[in-house]
């Protein structure tokens, strides 16, 4: 039986407040569940207000725009990650900023991040119009340096918490609680699922009513389809949200299990010198979302891939960097080649919340074969 990536648990409520939805005839993006969903997300992640969103690249990109970002600006992302990241910025008309890693946690390297613009203030050079902060494989990344850039310069932050939903930071507070915005992914894979659909979580009631403006086409209130700008139809549905609240109400076994699978493999493979595994900020504890690891070389990397593979362990490599991809090869970039190392060696093995220490224990067994 092959062993995937990473699959949603569906054990709980789900089907119960799926069959809620049909009774009630609620199943579109009007319904009950989205506003319960919102507000026990808000209640989790610890923030004031949250919208519902139709992706996690959704989410990024109201984020962004309530943010103030517009066509020519520039905002920094890291230069490791998922691809929606900077498309999200993309999507603005903007340019992406792309930071490069640092090595320990593989996230963008806050500290560089802070200098380049202490010293883009200094010359009089322009200054990024946010920062998308994005916590790789759900390990949270360094924020005091991004803190002190928001206090000095005034720059808004966006988390990009798709992947990190329950990882904390040395100060016990939730990821995507930090910044103006915090944006998640509820995709199949992630810790939690509606099936899709994604959230933006913030403080300010303001900006948080102008997301939920901009993610139903901007319409006005009443009976007359008026809308003041250009908005956008990126909407939950009531039967996602139904699925989202379940899952939700279950958050802590699967942050408990994830990051159990996460502990048996970096103690079972750590001791290989082939091996070595991102390291959070002290303190931070990692949402355990994709067991992940570099080997010696691309080379190894790529046969350790295909032997995990023929013998039914899905695996997968780690993204390539954003400046060897196509639409942002020619982007702005900050820092050296730590990106580029990390993402020709890094690979994820299952990591889903269902697996048994019997079933780690087998992956392991092939990948030290390997």
């Amino acid at each position: 039986m092959r062993i995937p990536l990473s699959v949603p648990v569906l054990e709980g409520n789900e089907r119960a407040y799926l069959n809620e939805c049909i009774d009630s005839g609620y199943v579109s993006s009007v319904g009950p569940f989205v506003a319960r969903f919102e507000e026990a997300f808000a209640q989790r992640v610890e923030r004031r207000y949250a919208v519902a969103c139709s992706s996690g690249t959704a989410a990024l990109h109201v984020a962004l725009q309530v943010s103030g970002v517009r066509p020519d600006d520039i905002v920094a992302v890291s230069d490791l990650t998922f691809i929606a990241s900077a498309n999200a910025i993309a999507y603005c008309g903007a340019t992406p900023l792309l930071v490069d890693s640092e090595a320990k946690s593989w996230n963008l390297d806050s500290q560089q991040l802070f200098d380049y613009v202490a010293e883009s203030a200094r010359k009089g050079d322009p200054l990024p119009r946010a920062i998308e902060v994005v916590h790789l494989l759900g390990v949270p990344a360094d924020m005091e340096p991004i803190r002190a850039l928001h206090q000095q310069f005034g720059i808004p932050i966006i988390e990009d918490a798709a992947e990190a939903l329950g990882a904390t930071l040395p100060d016990g507070s939730q990821v995507g609680s930090v910044g103006e915005f915090g944006c998640f992914s509820f995709n199949g894979n992630k810790i939690i699922t509606s099936g899709g659909g994604g959230m933006i979580v913030c403080d300010d009631e303001r900006l948080a009513t102008q997301a939920r403006h901009l993610t139903t086409q901007a319409r006005l209130p009443g009976a007359s389809y008026q809308h003041d700008e250009v908005g956008f139809n990126y909407r939950l549905t009531n039967i996602e949200a139904a699925v989202g609240l379940a899952q939700l109400e279950r958050l802590d076994e699967f942050l408990s299990a994830r990051r159990r699978v996460a502990d048996l493999y970096r103690s079972r493979l750590s001791e290989d010198g082939r091996f070595s595994f991102p390291g959070p900020v002290p303190g931070s504890s990692s949402s355990g979302w994709l067991a992940s690891f570099r080997c010696e070389s691309e080379d190894s990397r790529d046969l350790l891939l295909r032997t995990l593979n023929s013998v039914g362990i899905e695996s997968r490599p780690i993204w390539l960097p954003m400046s060897v991809q196509a639409p942002y090869a020619s982007c702005p970039r900050i820092g050296g080649s730590v990106a580029a190392e990390v993402g020709s060696t890094a690979m994820s093995v299952p990591s889903s919340a269902n697996l048994t220490d019997l079933t780690v224990e087998r992956i392991c067994e092939e990948i030290l074969r390997g």
